[in-house]
């Protein structure tokens, strides 16, 4: 009879599965989970302390360096706080083309999800085959800002420019091949058998738990919990687009693969109608002074629904051009809570899928 020792190991940092800068604490018996201690701060750039010490116009580049895969939804949760604080009106034609760059971006972040989270458990094709539609969008990211990482491509107020000459048309084309290359890479995964194998089962948390560490966005509607902030609390022109909610019941590791895919097609319904609904003339910029001073002990709390799940700014006025306080609610930082339960029970292999599954930004987490 074979007897086991419980012992310690450390995964990561350099581990490529880790998805950065993350330190897994592992307690195994044998190739068996007993426990896992997620160690972050690798990276850290205190960018909330960096906000408070500037005005809020020179922020913005910041938040592209959190989520660095979803930078416009960072730009977005962050312009929408200070409008909110400030009282200021963003005129309809930049709020649709706000929607259609951040609906973008969510793609082109499951795009990255997809292809790597399949790497880690084993797919190399589809590693290949997402990056190739994913330079796609980023190629219209840098036709419109000039940027194809960190775009800084919205003002407090707007936007600074309208869509270039034969952009709509450039990306109505990726939309229509985007339809069949995402059945491709549902026929390549959904019922193959080795990824069934892989996910399927792995990484199980139901919705009460999901709620209990307060875990958002594709992991908690996959857990049967059809919460999205571009419903429940409609910002920016969600209200005027028609679009469902994917979600399931499956509370795996497979059931998030199938919401995240179900995700893109939506993001790619919402583009479509907001290129079609989108004003052909009309202001990019809302009204606003040069400096911008709130009213002193204005505070305010915003969110968005990111790729990830809630994105959300706190902004505290102390009546000048700089925050008081500045506090990000990141949804990689949050959701990274559900490793240790996911894990629990499970095998060494079964880490790397539900990292994976988290679909977590290190940037996000450590910021």
């Amino acid at each position: 009879m074979f007897r086991t020792q419980e012992m310690e190991i450390n995964m990561g940092p350099q581990h490529p599965s880790t998805h950065g800068v993350l330190r897994l604490k592992l307690r195994l018996d044998g190739e068996r989970v007993i426990d896992v201690w997620p160690v972050i701060g690798y990276l850290h750039r205190g960018i909330e302390k960096l906000a408070e010490s500037k005005e809020f116009v020179k922020i913005t580049p910041f938040t592209d360096r959190m989520d660095y895969v979803c930078a416009m939804s960072g730009n977005l949760a962050y312009l929408g706080a200070v409008e909110k604080l400030c009282g200021i009106k963003v005129p309809e034609k930049a709020n649709y083309i706000r929607v259609i760059m951040v609906e973008l971006n969510r793609i082109a972040s499951h795009l990255l999800w997809l292809g790597t989270h399949a790497l880690d458990i084993g797919a190399m094709s589809i590693f290949l085959y997402t990056f190739r539609e994913r330079e796609m969008i980023l190629d219209l990211f840098e036709a419109y800002c000039g940027a194809r990482l960190t775009y800084n491509a919205f003002r407090i107020s707007g936007v600074p420019a309208d869509l270039p000459p034969g952009w709509k048309e450039e990306c109505l084309g990726f939309l229509k091949l985007f339809r069949q290359r995402h059945h491709e890479y549902e026929q390549i995964l959904s019922a193959n058998r080795i990824w069934l194998k892989r996910t399927k089962g792995v990484g199980y948390m139901d919705a009460e738990q999901c709620l209990a560490l307060s875990v958002t966005g594709p992991v908690l509607r996959a857990a049967g919990v059809a919460r999205d902030l571009r419903k429940d609390e409609p910002y920016a022109i969600y209200d005027q687009l028609e679009f469902d909610v994917p979600v399931d019941d499956g509370c795996d590791t497979y059931a998030r693969y199938l919401v995240r895919m179900a995700e893109m097609l939506q993001a790619v319904r919402m583009v479509e109608q907001c290129l079609e609904k989108m004003p052909s003339e009309g202001p990019l910029m809302g009204m606003r002074g040069r400096k911008m001073r709130p009213r002193k002990d204005e505070e305010v709390y915003f969110a968005i629904e990111g790729p990830r799940g809630e994105q959300g700014v706190y902004l505290i006025s102390d009546g000048t051009d700089r925050p008081y306080r500045c506090k990000f609610r990141n949804s990689s930082f949050a959701n990274l809570q559900a490793l240790a339960p996911m894990v629990q029970g499970g095998l060494v292999a079964d880490v790397v899928a539900v990292i994976g599954t988290l679909d977590i930004v290190l940037g996000d987490s450590d910021r």
